[in-house]
C-alpha cells in the first residue's frame, strides 16, 4: 500500500467510507426480505457483528500496538477513534432497525425483548453516546483527560459485557453464538497483557 493511499485510508474518510459501506449493505439485506420484519431482523442480526467488530478493533488497539508494533498495529492505534465512531454508527443502525421492528411487528418485539434489555440496553447506549459525543478533539478536551479516560475505559468494559451477556444468552439454542464470545475473550485478555506488561517495566524502571 503506497504513503498516499495509507493515509487516505484513515481518519475521517474512513470512518465514512465504512459507514456508507455499513449502510448499504443494510438497506441490501433488509430489500433481499422486501423491506418486510424478516429483512428488518436480518439487519438486526447483522448490525450486532458489525458493531462486535468495530467495538473489538478499537478496544483492543492500544494493546495489541504495545504487544506487536507493526505497521498494522500502529494503524489501527492511529484510527482506534475512528473505528469507535464507526461503531456507534453500527450500533446506529442497529437501534433503528430494532426501532422498525417494533412498529412492524409489536407482538414479536414484545417477546423479545424484556424489562432487563431495557435496562442494560440503555445504559449501554447511553455510554456509546456519551463516547462518541466526546471522540472530538473539542468535546474531548472540554471533558478533561482524566474524566475522558475514565468514561471511555468504563464505557468500554461495560460494552465488553453486554456483548458477552447478548450474544451468550443465545449459546444455548444456538451454540454457534459461543463463537462470538471468542474476540471479546480475546481482547480482554490482550488488554489484561498489555497493563501487565506496563507495570512490569514501570516495576523494573523503579528498581
Amino acid at each position: 500500500m503506497s504513503s498516499d493511499r495509507q493515509n487516505w485510508f484513515e481518519g475521517w474518510r474512513l470512518f465514512a467510507l465504512l459507514t456508507f459501506i455499513l449502510a448499504c449493505l443494510c438497506i441490501w439485506i433488509a430489500g433481499m426480505r422486501g423491506f418486510e420484519v424478516d429483512g428488518v431482523r436480518m439487519v438486526i442480526r447483522f448490525t450486532a457483528r458489525t458493531s462486535l467488530l468495530f467495538f473489538c478493533l478499537a478496544f483492543s488497539a492500544a494493546a495489541l500496538a504495545k504487544l506487536w508494533p507493526n505497521a498494522w498495529t500502529r494503524w489501527l492505534r492511529r484510527n482506534r477513534r475512528y473505528l469507535g465512531v464507526t461503531f456507534a454508527a453500527s450500533h446506529g443502525i442497529h437501534a433503528v432497525a430494532i426501532a422498525c421492528f417494533a412498529v412492524m411487528d409489536p407482538a414479536g418485539y414484545a417477546a423479545a425483548t424484556s424489562a432487563a434489555s431495557y435496562i442494560f440496553g440503555g445504559i449501554g447506549y447511553a455510554f456509546i453516546i456519551a463516547m462518541a459525543a466526546t471522540s472530538f478533539d473539542r468535546s474531548a478536551a472540554a471533558l478533561g483527560p482524566r474524566a475522558w479516560r475514565i468514561l471511555h475505559l468504563t464505557g468500554g468494559y461495560y460494552l465488553t459485557f453486554q456483548f458477552m451477556v447478548s450474544f451468550g444468552k443465545r449459546i444455548p439454542d444456538m451454540p454457534l453464538y459461543a463463537l462470538f464470545l471468542l474476540p471479546l475473550l480475546i481482547v480482554m485478555a490482550l488488554r489484561l497483557i498489555a497493563m501487565a506488561s506496563t507495570r512490569s517495566r514501570r516495576t523494573l524502571r523503579a528498581g
